[in-house]
């Protein structure tokens, strides 16, 4: 009788995980270990996604982890860490491609999705701009300003020389909470009917103000916080 190589557990294991995911949605540790084994294909990645979110918590905050932090968290080394950013840059893209081709209210899930996978977990408040053309797609995201844990600055007639550059139609400004408070400020909502007068006398449209925090999405609009 022909003898065969016995399976190990590791290749049973995640021959299971791949099975599961065809079934049914993997938890943020599974759906990562799932995604190391490409990555490492001999190893039991099990220790390092443990480690992955004890440290950055859930799954997109090992996404937007940078190179460098990610390679301080014991066996991650350029590979593991570079194919986690080119994951996470193939899914930006995705979002992006999606959004330019049809208008951003055809799909609310993939403009949700790509601000979740931009700005959750990020350390800093990063304040963007989304430009729309005159059939609500996008035409670029634009990074207006980076600043600290509770603040990022927003120039109202930078936000207007884009859009005219762009020749844009259309403006959703969009930023995040990395304290998590799932609230806008009234410095939030201040600023944003100063850049909607400034939009409004240029004629062009003040779509929404996005809020991330604590891996949720906000609408400024659905909270009737503008009019």
């Amino acid at each position: 009788m022909e003898n065969k190589k016995p399976i190990s557990y590791t290749s049973g294991h995640r021959a299971r995980l791949r099975e599961k995911f065809l079934e049914t949605k993997l938890v943020d540790s599974e759906l990562l270990e799932l995604l190391l084994t490409y990555a490492i294909p001999r190893i039991d990645v099990k220790p390092i996604v443990k480690d992955l979110i004890a440290k950055f918590g859930n799954i997109q905050g090992v996404m937007n982890a940078s190179v460098e932090e990610l390679n301080r968290v014991r066996g991650v080394g350029d590979n593991i860490a570079i194919f986690l950013k080119a994951m996470h840059d193939a899914m930006q893209r995705h979002y992006v491609a999606a959004m330019k081709d049809a208008p951003i209210f055809h799909n609310p899930t993939v403009l949700e999705n790509y601000a979740k996978a931009m700005l959750s977990n990020k350390k800093v408040e990063e304040f963007h701009i989304l430009y729309l053309d005159s059939k609500y797609q996008l035409l670029e995201d634009y990074l207006h300003s980076s600043g600290t844990i509770d603040w990022a600055a927003v120039y109202p007639r930078e936000v207007v020389k884009r859009a005219l550059d762009l020749n844009a139609k259309v403006v959703i400004m969009l930023h995040n909470h990395p304290n998590n408070i799932a609230s806008f400020s009234t410095e939030d909502i201040e600023m944003t009917d100063q850049v909607r007068a400034k939009l409004r006398s240029m004629d062009i449209e003040f779509f929404d103000h996005l809020l991330i925090a604590g891996g949720i999405m906000y609408s400024a609009k659905n909270l009737q916080l503008i009019k």
